[in-house]
């Protein structure tokens, strides 16, 4: 595997609160560990809810006692949700903080995934696959007819997300389990990219058959030129 990761703060915003997490080799009983989150919150409580959320998860994840790839998973998760809460009643100033996060491991030919919120992992091959769905008052629109998908990317209220780490106890990942072949992109992503730059552009980027950190740079260059209105986070992994 081939992997990459970066964040940018892009054009509009003054702190970064998108964090990634990119590790090829095992952590835990884990192969490999793949995150992005993006964290929400006043000051800079977002950008520490991010961060805090993430290596709670690695530290987690490499203390686990825990056999199941998804208990793995799931144990880590509760203990970033419980962090969080507690960080944010802690001190004032992270009242309200949370964040998203999307997360992943291959194992031989399968790719175990875990999402809570709006950031997302795609599988790119000759199509692009949204794997994840993403926990937002615009999904729930378009899951019912109510709003098309371009539509939702453009939305009023896109930035609305059902479900978040930090925000209330019990919170628990959906979990997918997708099978790779040989040549598949793995693309994890903030709404930072998604929402400037539209599922047929990343297509077209990564059929470019670059070399993976570039096609990073590309992709947070085009949503910078498409108006870079949030923090963007990409990872990039090549399936070999």
């Amino acid at each position: 595997m081939k992997a990459f990761a970066l964040t940018d703060v892009g054009q509009s915003r003054t702190t970064n609160q998108d964090y990634v997490y990119l590790s090829i080799d095992a952590v835990g009983a884990l192969p490999n560990l793949l995150i992005v989150a993006d964290g929400m919150g006043g000051h800079k409580a977002g950008e520490v809810a991010s961060e805090n959320a993430v290596m709670t998860v690695v530290k987690s994840v490499t203390s686990s006692k825990q056999k199941d790839i998804v208990s793995i998973i799931q144990e880590a998760i509760t203990c970033a949700n419980d962090e969080l809460i507690k960080l944010s009643q802690s001190d004032a100033k992270y009242e309200g903080m949370g964040t998203t996060m999307v997360l992943a491991t291959i194992v031989e030919d399968s790719m175990y995934v875990a999402n809570i919120g709006d950031s997302r992992l795609y599988l790119v091959n000759d199509e692009i696959h949204q794997i994840t769905r993403d926990h937002s008052y615009v999904e729930e629109m378009v899951s019912i007819g109510e709003l098309d998908k371009e539509s939702a990317r453009t939305h009023e209220k896109k930035n609305i997300i059902t479900r978040a780490i930090g925000v209330v106890k019990g919170t628990e990942a959906d979990f997918f389990e997708v099978q790779l072949s040989d040549g598949d992109y793995i693309l994890m992503c903030s709404d930072g990219l998604t929402n400037m730059v539209n599922d047929e552009q990343i297509k077209t980027i990564l059929k470019s058959n670059g070399e993976v950190e570039d096609m990073v740079h590309t992709l947070i260059d085009v949503a910078n030129e498409n108006g870079g209105k949030d923090n963007i986070a990409v990872l990039l992994a090549k399936v070999e």
